[in-house]
């Protein structure tokens, strides 16, 4: 058995140099020496617990502007009204994230927004990420939780391809292998990444052929297309029987960085397990793991 798939406020200070700001209020958290072997660890001195609350508040200043810097930025009096600060203490923990590029201050309208250095924050975590080994804890997680085989699938125009899969040994096994291809219109993870594929990719699909593969494939462009539209209503894909007759999936797409669908996760069973209820039941669950993989590679992205 394959797996089925089932107007502007200018700031009423001058920004200041970058560098000029008290670098100290940006410390690092922690700061107590290593605990020697076979002694007690330091008691933290209230230096260190200031050095904490200081770089929280700053991280804080940081992720604000980045959640409401709408391209032009963040005005000095709504960071410290949101954060309920005074401006003096936002402007003292903003000075250690302008040294670093982690902030840009706007010398004309004295907005803040995110600097360079946070795309090269970005850009270096990016380049450690590895869809299979951010998915892998995840897929091993609901597969305990769901009882069933659990698949990892990947976008191949017409079609997806088995990156990872995780299955309990008890059970019946499914015979499909990591590397093997599948088509897209009757497998639950190939529809969760048609969905919300642009329409080019749909035509791809349709034009290379929606040949019946059980009694119950959708074969039919009309019919495909509504249950396209129902998946992104929903959240997540079902396969009820359309690619092994005793087989039903459901699935959910996965976001990269960009916002794009690139991936999918499921979870297949036999139908005399996998019922039409249960399945309305693993939806949502599906859905919400796809969601925390699209978060750890970067998305903002909510399906629908």
């Amino acid at each position: 058995m394959t797996e089925t798939g089932t107007g502007a406020e200018v700031g009423a200070e001058e920004p200041p140099a970058a560098g000029t700001a008290d670098a100290a209020a940006g410390g690092s958290a922690g700061g107590s020496a290593e605990a020697s072997a076979g002694t007690k660890p330091k008691k933290a001195t209230t230096g260190d617990r200031n050095q904490s609350s200081s770089l929280r508040r700053a991280l804080a200043v940081l992720g604000y502007v980045r959640d409401h810097g709408d391209g032009r930025g963040v005005p000095l009096g709504q960071l410290a009204d949101a954060l309920a600060l005074n401006k003096s203490t936002v402007l003292r923990l903003t000075g250690p994230l302008l040294d670093e590029h982690l902030l840009d201050r706007d010398r004309e309208t004295g907005w803040f927004r995110l600097g360079h250095g946070s795309l090269r924050l970005g850009q270096a975590y990016l380049s450690t990420l590895d869809l299979r080994a951010v998915a892998a804890e995840h897929l091993r997680r609901l597969q305990r939780e769901a009882g069933e085989t659990v698949h990892l699938t990947v976008w191949q125009a017409p079609g997806i391809v088995y990156l990872d899969k995780v299955e309990d040994e008890t059970n019946v096994r499914m015979a499909s292998r990591v590397g093997s291809r599948a088509p897209a219109y009757c497998t639950a993870t190939g529809k969760a990444i048609l969905a919300w594929l642009p329409e080019e990719a749909v035509t791809e699909v349709v034009a290379a052929g929606l040949r019946p593969v059980t009694a119950w494939t959708i074969a039919d462009e009309t019919h495909l297309r509504a249950d396209l539209a129902r998946i992104r209503a929903r959240g997540y894909s079902i396969d009820d029987r359309e690619n092994e007759p005793e087989v039903r999936c459901v699935a959910a797409p996965i976001f990269d960085h960009t916002g794009e669908v690139t991936a999918a996760l499921s979870v297949s069973g036999l139908t005399s397990r996998m019922t039409a209820a249960r399945v309305r039941t693993l939806g949502p669950v599906v859905a919400q793991v796809g969601l925390r993989i699209s978060r750890e590679l970067g998305s903002d992205r909510q399906p629908g």
